[in-house]
């Protein structure tokens, strides 16, 4: 009986610990208002989920990673994935920049687990955008959700114009996102880089949880060595055995995937002990060697993660870890590629 109660002790602690829906709401008070008329103005640094001239959960490193020196010669400009999920606001598009709940959700989840592994090679920039609600995605009115993405991409392109004209300085430059963050990345690789002067600067783009086709850009190729530069990297990730919706329409060669532990586009299985360390639901706690990876059909498939308490992790779907779980690996490829970047 006292070893049941243990157990049941510690998956409630697991599902609080992992749990999002409440650990925002104290989190939230410390935010004051963005915009006084629904819009972002980049001039002000609340307009930014990251920015280098404030501390923000983006300049976070894990403890076991402290000694490093950072050497941040290049910039990063990061857009995050959907945060804008809850059931009840699904009537409202886009999200409210002046949501403060919103906003520590993004600051305190994206920011924190995933434009962090970028710090030790990068100055970060992250905007805050009118996003589209995640039911945008799956709504049957194509127009509507079209309006929706559509403004928060001028969002974005806004700010990353305001980045560039006030910010860049010539600076070298990665971009980056995550599943509605990468379609995002993806238009601006297409507006501003691809066959574009700026592509001389570019050190790579990791564009994350988004399907980009092989024959998506003209100029700007998939990354298929650990060390090229001015190339993208993306990759989806699965459980082993999983079918992943529409998959019919997406396999084969027409999606660009790159192996997040080899970092080549060829189908050799990698095991989890190339996998440097995953960083999960304790941000300082780095996990070594969870996770394995073998591209197949346009995506990236793992076994079950092995990291304590995984057996209770059921879903098959890793598409909220796509770089959580391999975390260390793209904090070390990021830095191998600037330095690339500089020898070129």
């Amino acid at each position: 009986m006292t070893r049941n109660k243990s157990f049941l002790a510690v998956l409630v602690l697991i599902l609080v610990i992992s749990g999002c829906s409440d650990k925002y709401l104290p989190l939230s008070k410390k935010y004051s208002p963005v915009s006084a008329d629904g819009r972002p103005n980049y001039a002000e640094l609340a307009s930014w989920a990251a920015h280098p001239a404030k501390w923000d959960p983006s300049d976070s490193i894990p403890k076991p990673l402290r000694k490093e020196k950072p050497d941040q010669q290049v910039d990063v400009f990061y857009i995050h994935p959907t945060t804008h999920t809850s059931k009840e606001t699904a009537g409202q598009f886009n999200g409210d920049l002046n949501d403060a709940y919103l906003n520590a959700k993004t600051d305190y989840s994206a920011m924190l687990y995933q434009a962090s592994v970028f710090n030790e090679s990068a100055r970060v920039f992250a905007p805050r955008y009118r996003q589209g609600h995640i039911q945008q995605f799956y709504a049957a009115d194509t127009i509507r959700s079209r309006q929706a993405f559509e403004l928060a991409y001028s969002d974005v392109r806004a700010a990353f114009q305001y980045y560039l004209e006030k910010e860049n300085n010539s600076r070298p430059i990665i971009i980056a996102g995550h599943s509605q963050g990468a379609l995002m990345a993806s238009l601006l690789l297409k507006e501003f880089f691809d066959g574009k002067p700026l592509q001389a600067k570019l050190v790579a783009a990791y564009v994350i949880g988004w399907p980009i086709r092989t024959n998506e850009y003209t100029t700007i190729p998939l990354c298929t060595m650990p060390t090229q530069t001015s190339c993208l990297c993306s990759w989806r990730t699965f459980r082993e055995g999983y079918q992943p919706p529409n998959k019919a329409k997406e396999t084969g060669t027409s999606i660009g995937v790159t192996n997040p532990l080899s970092w080549t586009t060829d189908n050799t299985f990698v095991s989890r002990q190339q996998n440097r360390g995953s960083v999960l639901y304790k941000y300082n706690k780095v996990y070594p060697k969870t996770t394995d990876a073998q591209i197949n059909g346009g995506y990236v498939f793992t076994k079950k993660p092995k990291f304590p308490w995984s057996f209770l992790y059921r879903t098959s779907n890793y598409h909220a870890g796509d770089i959580n779980l391999y975390f260390m690996n793209v904090r070390e490829n990021v830095k191998v590629r600037v330095s690339n970047y500089w020898k070129r």
